[in-house]
């Protein structure tokens, strides 16, 4: 082993460090009360089924809370420092659901709810699976583009012949020994995976390059080509298989990520403009499109009310149920949420409303609002611009698509078919939400761990001189500028000022920045700090060695536009790992 190097006194402010608590123990605990909302709303909606049947109580109590323990077991190996209150919160929801479709079950005679915890098994165990095998979530950032074509054999995956089916007039879904499946549901997650490596790796060729028209700056075509590649292939598809909900929700998640990548409120404005106009002309192009609309628009009309199919009845029917809950709700097990068609996966909401009225069904929507909290705040601790944009893409999704369900259910949207996260029955629907979680607890690990701050070794030194010497061989072969594709390169020669490490903030950007900025600026000082002197400053991530130009002060010239911002966003970090040492500091700005 090699010996550290010269171990000078810490800096002033700085002796005392503290190393951030894994709380597993207060996920454990918060998972007991999870579960005890899930099986006590399971055994209210019929406390007689204890005395006469209560097996499917047992067996879905069961299975909620072994799964919820396998995936606790797999975080304290795996991800010690995990947010906490994400697994809880999805335990809570997956639970309620469980119990409101068993219930719904009760009155129709439906096996749903059977059917429903084969899922939740299958979608924890899937959850341990991606847990396990991604500790370092920036490893997704290495098959961008094969995200991109995943995502488009998924969406077109249905409409291959033999292989899809149309159930409702919708063909989403594929069947495979007997069971149906939606790729769509995968297919978020890896366009969402897609758009946040496109975004973090292209984010200045986007912002800089291009032409600027009045107050607006529109990227140059090539820029943002592989982005409308994906959205026109998402929306395209989805139109043509009759499913205009998960198309708005794909068009959501676009303009979402990339308004936070840019920062631009015109590109949410653009986005809005393009949906209304998209809307209007697909109400007058396809048929499906225009019976939603009406029902919607006209829901109490008695032609529109009975007309069959694309008839209003089912968003009366759960606009009453919503109404004769009340303040308080009728009581788990005492309404009648059997009578509101689909009221186990598309119109659940107007269930838990009716049976709980506003009040629980507000606590319901806090719940969600929680977890996409969480999300956020995983984003915003993580030190790498791919995991904040994951993050934060991923939490947005989730909002997204509640608001688009309640919105439907409400009349404040057109109905559209969604299923509400976790609750919905759908096991397509669930192992997605499950897989979201995942990666969510992966990038919150990344952003509470600790972050080594001790003294650099001898191979610390040497692989560093090596990495600048390279680098200033590449910068060598880059000073000519492109007045073509942008601004000219900066002189690699030319001194810059070398931001200290005590201005940055505990996620490694420097306090001006954007929270979901890249971190390259702030993190460039961390190598540069470790080698001089030994401090307690928080760190801002391993990678920052890699873009440091070295112990003389000088960080990477900005490069142009058009020739090397892409290549310096972040390629070299894609491999990196942080490992966190014995007494390293506490990063300030991570999650409790």
């Amino acid at each position: 082993m090699s010996r550290p190097a010269a171990n000078p006194a810490a800096a002033p402010g700085h002796e005392r460090t503290v190393r951030p608590r894994p709380r597993r123990v207060t996920e454990l605990l918060l998972l007991l009360l999870a579960l005890c909302i899930g099986v006590g709303a399971n055994i209210l909606v019929d406390p007689e089924q204890l005395d006469k049947d209560p097996g499917h109580i047992i067996v879905s109590g069961s299975v909620l809370g072994v799964g919820a323990l396998l995936v606790h077991v797999v975080l304290w190996i795996r991800a010690r420092y995990a947010d906490p209150y994400l697994l809880p919160l999805a335990v809570a929801l997956n639970g309620l659901g469980l119990a409101m479709i068993h219930r719904i079950d009760l009155s129709t005679g439906q096996t749903a709810a059977n059917t429903q915890v084969v899922w939740t098994a299958v979608a924890m165990a899937v959850c341990c699976v991606v847990l396990w095998f991604l500790k370092d979530h920036r490893r997704l950032r290495n098959v961008t583009y094969t995200m991109l074509l995943l995502s488009a054999v998924l969406l077109v995956l249905p409409m291959v012949p033999g292989l899809g089916v149309e159930i409702n007039g919708a063909r989403l879904w594929i069947s495979i020994a007997g069971r149906t499946f939606q790729p769509g549901e995968i297919a978020k997650i890896t366009l969402a995976v897609f758009f946040a490596g496109y975004l973090s790796t292209n984010r200045d060729l986007i912002l800089l390059a291009g032409r600027k028209i009045g107050p607006v700056r529109l990227p140059r075509f090539k820029d943002v080509a592989p982005m409308l590649a994906a959205w026109v292939i998402a929306i395209g598809v989805l139109v043509l298989q009759k499913d205009m909900g998960t198309a708005i929700m794909f068009f959501g998640l676009f303009l979402a990520m990339i308004y936070l990548a840019t920062g631009r409120l015109g590109w949410i404005v653009l986005g809005v403009v393009l949906m209304l106009v998209g809307g209007f002309a697909a109400s007058r192009v396809f048929s499906h499109v225009s019976l939603r609309l009406d029902a919607w628009l006209d829901a109490f009309d008695p032609e529109v009310y009975n007309r069959s199919p694309g008839g209003s009845a089912q968003i009366v029917q759960g606009l009453f149920g919503l109404a004769s809950g009340g303040l308080f709700g009728q009581g788990l097990g005492q309404g009648r949420p059997d009578l509101v068609s689909y009221s186990n996966s598309d119109m659940i909401i107007t269930a838990f409303g009716e049976e709980l009225g506003l009040i629980g069904l507000g606590a319901i929507l806090v719940m969600f609002l929680l977890f996409a909290t969480r999300g956020l705040r995983a984003a915003l601790g993580t030190r790498d611009a791919f995991g904040k944009l994951l993050a934060a893409g991923l939490s947005a999704l989730m909002v997204l698509q509640l608001f688009i369900v309640v919105g439907g259910v409400t009349r404040l949207l057109p109905l559209t078919g969604l299923t509400t996260p976790f609750m919905s029955a759908g096991g397509s629907s669930l192992l997605s939400n499950w897989i979201i979680v995942a990666i969510l607890l992966a990038i919150s690990h990344s952003a509470r761990r600790p972050v080594a701050t001790g003294p650099a070794t001898d191979e610390d030194l040497a692989s560093f001189e090596r990495r600048r010497r390279a680098r200033e061989e590449q910068r060598a072969q880059d000073r000519t500028p492109d007045r073509d594709n942008g601004p000219a390169v900066a002189d690699a020669d030319a001194p810059t000022e070398l931001t200290p490490a005590t201005s940055l903030t505990s996620s490694g950007v420097p306090e001006h920045a954007s929270p979901l900025e890249s971190s390259d600026t702030g993190s460039a000082t961390e190598v540069m700090s470790r080698i001089t002197h030994r401090s307690g400053a928080p760190g801002a991530g391993e990678r920052s060695g890699e873009r440091s130009a070295g112990r003389s002060g000088a960080q990477d010239g900005a490069r142009g536009a058009g020739t090397g911002a892409a290549s310096s966003s972040g390629d070299e970090s894609r491999g990196s790992s942080t490992k966190p040492a014995e007494g390293a500091a506490e990063q300030e700005g991570g999650t409790p």
